[in-house]
């Protein structure tokens, strides 16, 4: 099997490392991904400047540009032949519930999913993870399973493990998102020069993490797999906007 490794938390991140010299055990792998940390960059594309491709001394490919640039860029221009899976990760810190919007892993994933491609989108929860081998474990335990039972071409894995030893892993559950409440306010400062400057506050608290949720399988030890969707369509309010729409008229 061909696989294509990508992240968001650069071509140098100790997790993309972890997750290509494990899968390099079982498939061909190329591994392409940003040249510095691009968490939070969604499905952004680089539109208004070149990209450059640098290879490294470990064959690995750096772009300067986002996760989602590393992957179009390989499907279309760099690789001869296209995969069969694209693995992004292995993120440091997890992606759950809304998580997923903002994630350059998530995005990475979801760019191959878009090139026809199913995908694997790879967390390790915690604000500071060191059990980059335990998800690498479970990255190839995955991979085995997609080689033996194929996933079908839009199939979208967000994949998120406890930050523990392998053998403390409960098992792995099929989940949903959950959700959080309204992240937490900007946080104001001042620069040198007395100019004030802004920084993102962390996530929110949690909204909705019971029983079926990704947060919730976490909680218990267990490997999230939740399979998404980019069909952004929001299906049960189509019958209510057709009726509200009736009145208007142009």
């Amino acid at each position: 099997m061909k696989i294509l490794v990508s992240n968001d938390d650069g071509v140098h991140a100790p997790g993309i490392r972890a997750l290509s010299d494990a899968l390099a055990t079982i498939a061909e792998v190329t591994t392409i991904a940003p040249d510095r940390n691009c968490s939070g960059a969604s499905n952004s594309l680089t539109l208004e400047q070149p990209l450059r491709v640098q290879k490294l001394e470990n064959d690995y490919l750096s772009v300067n540009g986002t996760p989602t640039d590393c992957v179009h860029l390989a499907i279309n221009a760099l690789l001869k032949q296209q995969p069969e899976l694209v693995v992004s990760g292995i993120n440091r810190g997890a992606n759950l519930g809304d998580d997923v919007v903002y994630s350059g892993t998530v995005a990475a994933a979801t760019e191959g999913r878009m090139m026809g491609i199913p995908a694997i989108a790879l967390s390790l929860v915690g604000s500071q993870p060191t059990h980059y081998q335990t998800a690498a474990a479970v990255a190839v335990h995955l991979v085995r399973h997609v080689m033996e039972y194929p996933l079908e071409s839009g199939v979208i894995l967000n994949v998120n493990v406890p930050d523990c030893p392998y053998e403390d892993i409960r098992g792995i559950r099929v989940t949903r998102l959950g959700n959080r409440h309204h992240a937490e306010p900007v946080i104001v400062d001042e620069d040198p020069r007395g100019q004030a400057i802004y920084w993102i506050g962390p996530p929110g608290e949690l909204a909705d993490a019971g029983p079926g949720t990704d947060f919730s399988a976490i909680e218990q030890g267990y490997v999230s797999v939740t399979p998404l969707s980019v069909d952004m369509t929001n299906q049960t309010q189509l019958p209510f906007v057709s009726d509200w729409i009736k009145p208007l008229e142009i």
